[in-house]
């Protein structure tokens, strides 16, 4: 990473008035120098005093982390050999709720080189072809349920792995022509350790996540295992998981896995340092809340929803050995974290922000004192730098100042997939990744978040991107302009409001437009209120503005 050693930089604020860069206040990570090391073999080969790796919340199965590495290995050998022929820079979807089998995958395919994509399970069947159409994916790992909204026509050759035991009896019997193998049968192959091994370096590509587009279709975002074991070292540093630790922490991952957090985090890093991973398939708060007691979950991922429902509910929950919260996806209120703490007393929160293209987190709060600091994203993570730059005149502003975020540090994606001109606009030649976010650095190092250049919705933790919704409403015989715009709210965050202009004599209701949408997306892009105008709001080059139809619309609040 680029850093100037002899500028002055304000121990307080971190702030460098020559670079007119801030530094982070956090003590860099070490980094392997090992050119030729992927992450797999970074996380299977460090040494940890764990010995339960992924617990199945449903059913209670525990899998040893020697269990884990003997499936991964064996997995990535059957894989390597005919019919699969998996091969350095093959992409290979997981396309999968959450699941004990998912870091099986993963690991496997990243180790011999492949590229994983991964793809939400709610998306639309139309929403997953254009992923595969732009990833070209060679094998999918997928459930028997999901199998219909992989392409069928254009992706013959797809070899499909199933990500549960062949005999499901829950399930319905399918005769895909696709599917060659399951999980288990593959990961049952005795592991050959000399079959002939592509060099797979740092350097070189190991995932391919989707982030959702702002101005159309959304973008591939190519993270290299450099990134990926920057990130793991961030994630181990933040939750003190080092050699030493004592106790083994256990972690209940509520968050997807196909989600850049959850896969860093969850479905790689700490299987690298001897955490336990409690796996929830799907979010419920009843079976959450079993699994805090039954497993001793010490740590939990939440979005802010998540935390608004336990502080709203009448009395405070059972939360077993639990220490702390972890919540991403939106900075929490002052009311929220002290609502929280009232009830929950023995509970710290700690925030997280980040993006994909950003490998997950580059600021967090790591600490009930760092909490305090109402508002706050957080300190900078370890070996990361950053600049606060005007949009307008591209100036790097000092400590108090708002402009657009850029980040510089291990873990930056390579770029966008097939998309130069995008990547281009996002990251400088120098390495500063434009995150899209008007923030200030206050005078002690605290990043805050103002306001999103980027428009995106946040529903729930998802991201929506306004841009998608307004070009499908666009494609209505109805329709003759439209906006879409973030409707705050309690129990969700935000949801998809919008703004139609109907064509001359139509009478197009909101019910017809909400079950329009519906029908297209995934249920959490829906869009769940409608207003009917007689123009949009658009400046000089024609660009929507949202701001004055978000203040329309919650003036009335």
């Amino acid at each position: 990473m680029a850093r100037s050693e002899t500028a002055a930089v304000d121990p307080r604020s971190g702030y460098c008035a020559a670079t007119r860069a801030f530094r982070s206040k956090r003590a860099d990570v070490p980094l392997p120098d090992d050119p030729d090391l992927d992450v797999v073999t970074f996380l299977a080969t460090r040494r940890h005093s764990g010995v339960v790796a992924l617990v199945d919340a449903a059913t209670g199965r525990r899998t040893t982390f020697a269990e884990l590495w003997r499936a991964v290995a064996g997995a990535a050998t059957a894989l390597a050999a005919p019919p699969f022929s998996l091969r350095k820079g093959h992409v290979a979807l997981i396309l999968s709720p959450n699941s004990v089998h998912f870091p099986v995958a993963a690991l496997a395919a990243m180790s011999l080189g492949a590229v994983v994509t991964t793809a939400n399970p709610l998306n639309t069947a139309a929403e997953i072809a254009k992923q595969v159409a732009d990833a070209c994916p060679v094998l999918a790992f997928t459930t028997r349920d999901l199998l219909p909204k992989l392409p069928l026509a254009a992706h013959a050759n797809l070899k499909i792995i199933l990500l549960e035991p062949a005999h499901n009896h829950h399930l319905p019997t399918t005769t895909d022509p696709r599917i060659i193998a399951t999980i288990d049968e593959i990961s049952a192959t005795t592991p050959n350790p000399s079959r002939r091994r592509d060099r797979v370096t740092q350097d070189d590509q190991a995932t391919l996540l989707y982030s959702s587009g702002t101005t159309g279709p959304s973008k591939g975002v190519v993270a290299t295992h450099r990134s990926l074991i920057a990130m793991v070292q961030i994630v181990m540093t933040r939750f003190r998981l080092d050699d030493s630790a004592g106790a083994t922490e256990t972690f209940l991952c509520t968050v997807p896995m196909f989600h850049v957090y959850g896969l860093v985090a969850f479905a790689t890093g700490l299987l690298g340092c001897g955490a336990t991973v409690v796996v929830l398939s799907k979010f419920e708060l009843p079976e959450m809340l079993r699994c805090i007691t039954a497993y001793g979950v010490t740590y939990l991922p939440l979005v802010p929803p998540i935390l608004v429902a336990m502080v709203a509910h009448p009395k405070p929950l059972p939360l077993g050995q639990l220490r702390k919260v972890l919540s991403g996806g939106a900075p929490l209120s002052k009311e929220l974290i002290e609502g929280f703490r009232d009830k929950y007393p023995r509970v710290e929160i700690l925030q997280g922000y980040g993006l994909t293209e950003s490998t997950a987190i580059g600021a967090s709060t790591d600490s009930a004192e760092e909490s305090r600091r109402y508002g706050t994203a957080g300190l900078l993570s370890p070996n990361t730098e950053a600049k606060i730059v005007d949009p307008d005149s591209g100036e790097a502003l000092p400590v108090n100042r708002t402009g657009e975020l850029w980040i510089r540090g291990p873990y930056v994606m390579k770029g966008y997939f097939k998309n130069t001109e995008a990547t281009q606009s996002t990251v400088t030649p120098d390495g500063w990744l434009k995150t899209g976010d008007l923030c200030y650095i206050d005078e002690d190092g605290y990043l805050f978040v103002v306001d999103r250049l980027k428009e995106l919705i946040k529903y729930k933790g998802y991201q929506v991107p306004p841009a998608e919704l307004e070009a499908l409403l666009l494609t209505h015989p109805d329709v003759t302009d439209v906006a879409v715009i973030p409707f705050p709210d309690r129990e969700v965050g935000q949801f998809p409001m919008a703004y139609v202009v109907r064509k001359k004599g139509s009478n197009l209701s909101a019910a017809e437009v909400m079950e329009f949408v519906a029908k297209q997306v995934a249920p959490y892009k829906k869009v769940r209120k409608v207003a009917f105008v007689t123009d949009i709001p658009k400046n000089a080059s024609g660009k929507i503005l949202r701001k004055d139809l978000i203040k329309l619309a919650t003036s009335k609040l």
